[in-house]
């Protein structure tokens, strides 16, 4: 049984995310503060974490990064804030992805199924993602579109990888200029628009529609196969 942990001081919220989550077959942990969040994954670790960034004692943001330092576990914020640099602080600091309170269950339960999917049905060996006309093999480092090869640029095969790596997940722009480029070039976001848009016309049926390579506006991108 998947077990996940719900990190909120909103009793109301709590309680109606662990009705839906054990509805569902989930198993289900809380935890009203980040003290209490760390002691929890410590004797019971979690599959999945979803917290809130207000806490009384701890910001979320430096919960994450604690958690974070322990393992790789995918957590899932559920904040009130809804400005872009609290987002792509919590993104930055490792969270998976992010839903701004009030929040509809269905997108929720959704997004926790997109985290589900990618923790457990990656296995070792494989490497070919497929997706529209494309397929990528990352071993062999080839993309094809309706069966042609199409030729990438060093950059763009690494901005590709990492997004690909990373199916479902919301990548905040930082991450991806420092993964990409490395540090020194956290705020070209220049850059980023400009291969991102290069891969698009080389990979989407649509580059103007981008249904794969999709862009949250002051957030990042996020790779949807």
């Amino acid at each position: 049984m998947t077990k996940i942990m719900v990190v909120d001081d909103e009793p109301q919220i709590v309680r109606a995310l662990a009705i839906n989550l054990r509805a569902r077959g989930y198993e289900v942990t809380t935890a009203a503060d980040g003290a209490e969040a760390l002691a929890v994954a410590e004797l019971a670790p979690p599959d999945i974490v979803i917290l809130d960034l207000g806490l009384p004692d701890l910001d979320g943001v430096d919960l994450i990064a604690r958690l974070r330092a322990r393992s790789a576990v995918p957590i899932l914020v559920l904040s009130g804030r809804s400005d872009s640099a609290d987002k792509v602080d919590a993104l930055d600091a490792g969270a998976d992805d992010y839903v701004t309170k009030p929040f509809g269950m269905d997108e929720l339960l959704a997004r926790l199924r997109v985290m589900l999917r990618r923790t457990t049905t990656a296995e070792p060996g494989e490497h070919v993602v497929e997706f529209g006309r494309a397929r990528v093999d990352l071993a062999a480092t080839r993309a094809m579109v309706d069966g042609e090869e199409v030729r990438l640029t060093p950059t763009e095969w690494h901005l590709l990888e990492v997004l690909v790596r990373n199916p479902g997940r919301l990548m905040s722009q930082r991450q991806l200029l420092t993964e990409v480029w490395g540090p020194g070039y956290e705020t070209a976001h220049g850059n980023l628009r400009l291969y991102m848009a290069q891969l698009r016309r080389k990979l989407e049926a649509d580059p103007a529609r981008p249904v794969h390579f999709r862009n949250e506006p002051g957030m990042g991108y996020r790779f949807e196969p």
